[in-house]
């Protein structure tokens, strides 16, 4: 395992500004995938988010480009709030080898964008505002020598194929691939494996490792107290407290609920614009709020450092919902906790997704309530939990 950036193949600027970011030492994924990327081999590379997988895509791609003054690099991502991390990401090792980055996505004003994406050397794109660029030959495509697909499992759920398929066959055939994905079994794996030629395959974590990482907390309360409740846990456990609720309309209303009583709340949905929602998100990156409300589709590809609590005012669909949920937080190796509330009424649907996760089949009846003003609930470690099997301990 390498040990430092330079053992990577990273050159001294590069290295410091890392360094600089106070990151000095790869995470496995960055360790395992860069030396590859960096001799230009194509990756598949199964990795959850939060696992530091896009520096482990920059790192070769800065190295490996020179500034032209147009595309030669493409990333494509699901969403706009993706696109706009990884740019950041891009932005803060790019400026040490003179290379310009660019994000492109929907819900702004599409003649400055296309302007600064065309002549950027690095273009960090969602699929369908991209193909409005090429389709209006607002861009150029045909000089790109590297491509990579990152949360590509969440681009074909989001249905962006057909467009990423149209995207592809505009670059250059011979370019490098990376392929980056939670999952690389059915049609991920199909998909992966067309785009790519003689890949070198990486595994770096699986959605189970994701939930072991994670302190689990169900919690039993009556559907008109979970307001409540929730202000009691925000209040106890101070920290960045990201709050899953079902819909638009769920995520104003609890944030203003919220608000009454308090706590600094924002809320992110797909009815917002743009800029409301990246103002949201910046507010909440820097502390300016503390909790951060969200619909799963607004919540898809974000990847903010410093999560301590996930909670699901609304309890997840089904178990890879509870996992993409919970993966929000304890990333890059920090604690995370994932709690959930549970009203009678859902205790069924809560269980099978926990029966699923190996997290256990049943409540019990001890252990769940929340007193005010010391928070007390049951918290195991992994697949210990409140969902059933042992007696649940208390921590106050």
């Amino acid at each position: 395992m390498y040990e430092s950036f330079p053992e990577l193949g990273a050159s001294a600027s590069v290295t410091s500004a890392l360094a600089a970011r106070g990151i000095t030492k790869p995470f496995q994924i960055q360790a395992m995938v860069a030396p590859d990327a960096l001799a230009g081999r194509d990756v598949l590379a199964k990795s959850r988010t939060g696992s530091g997988k896009t520096l482990a895509f920059a790192i070769p791609i800065v190295e490996n480009i020179e500034a032209t003054g147009s595309p030669s690099a493409l990333i494509l991502v699901p969403t706009r709030e993706l696109a706009t991390q990884v740019a950041e990401e891009f932005k803060a090792i790019s400026k040490a080898k003179g290379l310009y980055v660019s994000a492109v996505y929907g819900g702004v004003g599409l003649p400055e964008q296309a302007k600064r994406a065309a002549r950027s050397d690095i273009v960090v794109a969602t699929p369908g505002r991209l193909e409005d660029l090429a389709t209006r030959k607002m861009i150029r495509l045909d000089q790109i020598k590297i491509l990579v697909l990152d949360e590509a499992d969440r681009m074909l759920d989001m249905g962006f194929q057909p467009q990423v398929d149209r995207l592809v066959r505009r670059i250059p055939a011979k370019r490098q691939t990376m392929f980056f994905s939670a999952t690389l079994d059915g049609a991920v794996g199909h998909l992966a494996r067309s785009y790519t030629n003689d890949p070198v395959t990486h595994e770096i974590a699986s959605p189970m490792q994701t939930v072991d990482e994670v302190d689990h907390v169900f919690v039993k309360v009556d559907h008109r107290d979970k307001v409540s409740r929730l202000i009691e846990l925000l209040t106890n456990d101070p920290g960045m407290s990201l709050v899953f609720v079902r819909t638009k309309r769920g995520a104003d209303r609890l944030t203003t609920r919220l608000k009454a009583k308090g706590v600094s709340a924002a809320a992110i949905h797909g009815d917002l614009s743009q800029g409301a929602r990246e103002r949201a998100l910046k507010m909440f990156e820097r502390g300016k709020v503390s909790v951060l409300v969200a619909t799963d589709v607004a919540a898809r590809g974000l990847d903010l450092d410093g999560i301590t609590h996930v909670i699901n005012f609304d309890p997840p669909e089904d178990h890879k919902a509870y996992v993409h949920r919970v993966g929000r937080t304890a990333r890059a190796g920090r604690a995370g906790v994932g709690i959930t509330l549970v009203s009678p009424d859902q205790q069924g649907d809560v269980g099978r997704v926990a029966a699923r996760l190996k997290l256990g089949s049943e409540f019990e009846a001890e252990g769940m309530k929340v007193p005010a003003p010391a928070v007390a609930y049951a918290s195991h470690r992994g697949r210990k939990s409140m969902m059933g099997g042992r007696r649940p301990r208390r921590r106050v």
